[in-house]
């Protein structure tokens, strides 16, 4: 540790996610995107299968939904269940890591919700004191 600062709760951490190589970063990455937040919060609420998850998380690609829950399944926080049976059947479920976390993504998630009110009102304000764009 610097001695030249004071001591912060990170200092007791075996990761520091504001260290430029520590692996939290990417998992942080992850939880926080656009796709793995909402791919979190869709099956917090129980395992769906690919297209019914694709559905739940409007607007996102094939191709996103199949990278976000690869990268959500490497780090251990959603579990892929294929079934044998003609046609193929995957299930997509949060392992109980990735529920602690999207029960907490979730918080944030309805608080932001909630504040959209003062969000949009905020927005005003602030689109009004910008000067105009020319056509």
């Amino acid at each position: 540790m610097d001695s030249t600062r004071a001591p912060s709760p990170e200092d007791d951490l075996a990761y520091n996610v504001f260290a430029k190589a520590c692996p939290s970063r990417g998992t942080l990455e992850h939880v926080t995107g656009r796709w793995g937040g909402l791919t979190l919060g869709a099956l917090y609420e129980g395992s769906l299968r690919f297209n019914e998850l694709r559905r739940r998380v409007d607007g996102v690609s094939e191709k996103m939904l199949s990278q976000t829950l690869q990268a959500l399944e490497r780090d251990g926080l959603v579990h892929r269940e294929a079934q044998p049976t003609n046609p193929p059947r995957v299930d997509y479920e949060l392992t109980p890591l990735g529920r602690r976390i999207a029960e907490r993504l979730l918080a944030l998630i309805h608080c932001v919700e909630g504040a959209m009110d003062d969000v949009l009102a905020s927005r005003e304000v602030y689109d009004a004191r910008q000067p105009s764009q020319p056509a």
